[in-house]
């Protein structure tokens, strides 16, 4: 089953003035089905993650493009990145607007050859895995349109709870990686068991030389146990038995890799800000409920880590909102010196929108307390929404909403 992807029409506007665009993205979102859905029939497809196409075009990269004579995807150019000096050179003649399609799985060596090689005549996008919005075949809408729907519009118009919706428990279990979201027959545990190893295998020893897969393993799953919590690497190499670099190594990988988020506090000084360390996001809800051995929807509703699973998925959600624009969020998250904290902080045009998330179906004003902390001491150029396990938008403060913890409706 194919669901068209919100970032089709963002490569649609960057095919206009860049002559490369590179869709990036962590494996498993559907990179390489959305071009040839899209544009294979523009565009000739040539897979690098074939030995064969990928020896013969690194053999004779001259006489291997000049075969072509219509628009190429080049999939898994992360494969062979000589390839991109070759790519330059042909550009440069004409710099004809959307010729080249690429595809990778971000990694350092991709995007240094990118930035080195191509600056100024690549568009970089990343693909994440399905939206909720998107796996409701929603319109899509731009972040200026759901802030304020969310924040501004008044309770009756910002959603009448009467759309499709989706069940939080099957969100946080299934997640967004189109195949155990989209495919009924799927079997959830064995689809992201075989994620986990073959991203072992493939890119994690690729990428940093990890000789105890053991070690990694234990690594991942300590990762999973804190997402939506504060990064504290000191803590979890004590825990694995590991050094405090090699954490800061293998974070960074999966950084750079899609598979989790770092957010950064909010840098102003709203009541003296205390915390410095960023918050950490497994980017992808199903993912994590995996690596936390949850595989049901009562160990997820009645466990520990329903409050940060939440919380992640509502952060998760407004960061593909953006980056499905091409865009990369001012997000952030604040806590003053007495310990109240928002969980997201949105900067948009001067203006700062804060979020705070509960895992509560029964929202009450005490909910949004840290929320109405964080307004008292900010200007009156900023707005505030409680997101939770609500249908329809509802009014707890005259300044507070509290709000479906997704975006859609």
């Amino acid at each position: 089953m194919y669901i068209q992807r919100y970032l089709t029409s963002t490569i649609k506007r960057a095919m206009t003035s860049f002559p490369v665009v590179l869709v990036t993205g962590a494996r498993q979102t559907g990179k390489t089905t959305l071009l040839r859905t899209e544009f294979g029939e523009s565009h000739e497809y040539i897979s690098l993650e074939r030995p064969d196409i990928r020896n013969r075009a690194l053999a004779d990269p001259v006489g291997f493009f000049a075969q072509y004579t219509r628009p190429l995807i080049l999939d898994e150019i992360q494969y062979a990145p000589e390839l991109l000096h070759y790519i330059k050179e042909l550009i440069e003649p004409e710099r004809k607007p959307g010729w080249w399609l690429l595809t990778g799985s971000q990694n350092f060596s991709l995007m240094q050859g990118v930035s080195q090689t191509l600056a100024g005549r690549v568009a970089v996008l990343t693909l994440d895995p399905l939206s909720v919005r998107e796996r409701l075949r929603q319109a899509q809408v731009t972040p200026e349109t759901m802030l304020e729907r969310v924040f501004t519009a008044a309770p009756r118009t910002a959603g009448n709870g009467e759309g499709p919706t989706v069940n939080l428990a099957e969100w946080l279990l299934q997640g967004g990686f189109p195949e155990p979201c989209l495919t009924k027959q799927a079997d959830r545990r064995l689809w992201f068991s075989g994620y986990v190893q073959t991203y072992l295998e493939r890119d994690v020893r690729d990428l940093t030389q990890v000789s105890d897969l053991g070690a990694f393993s234990r690594f991942l799953m300590l990762v999973a146990a804190r997402t939506g919590n504060l990064l504290n690497m000191a803590d979890l190499a004590g825990e694995i038995g590991i050094s405090a670099p090699t954490v800061k190594r293998w974070l960074s990988v999966l950084e750079t890799s899609q598979l989790i988020y770092l957010l950064q506090p909010y840098y102003k000084n709203f009541g003296k800000r205390i915390r410095k360390s960023p918050k950490l996001y497994v980017l992808d809800p199903g993912l994590a409920t995996f690596l936390l051995g949850l595989h049901s929807w009562e160990a997820v509703l009645q466990g520990p880590s329903l409050g940060p699973l939440i919380e992640t998925a509502v952060v998760t959600e407004w960061l593909k909102l953006f980056r499905q624009q091409g865009e990369q969020p001012h997000v952030y998250y604040w806590q003053s010196g007495a310990g109240k904290e928002v969980d997201l902080i949105i900067e948009r045009d001067g203006r700062l929108y804060g979020i705070e998330v509960k895992a509560t179906a029964t929202p009450t004003a005490q909910h949004g307390s840290a929320l109405k902390r964080w307004l008292e001491l900010a200007d009156s150029n900023t707005r505030g929404a409680l997101a939770c396990n609500v249908d329809r938008p509802q009014t707890l403060r005259p300044d507070i909403k509290a709000v479906p913890w997704h975006l859609g409706g």
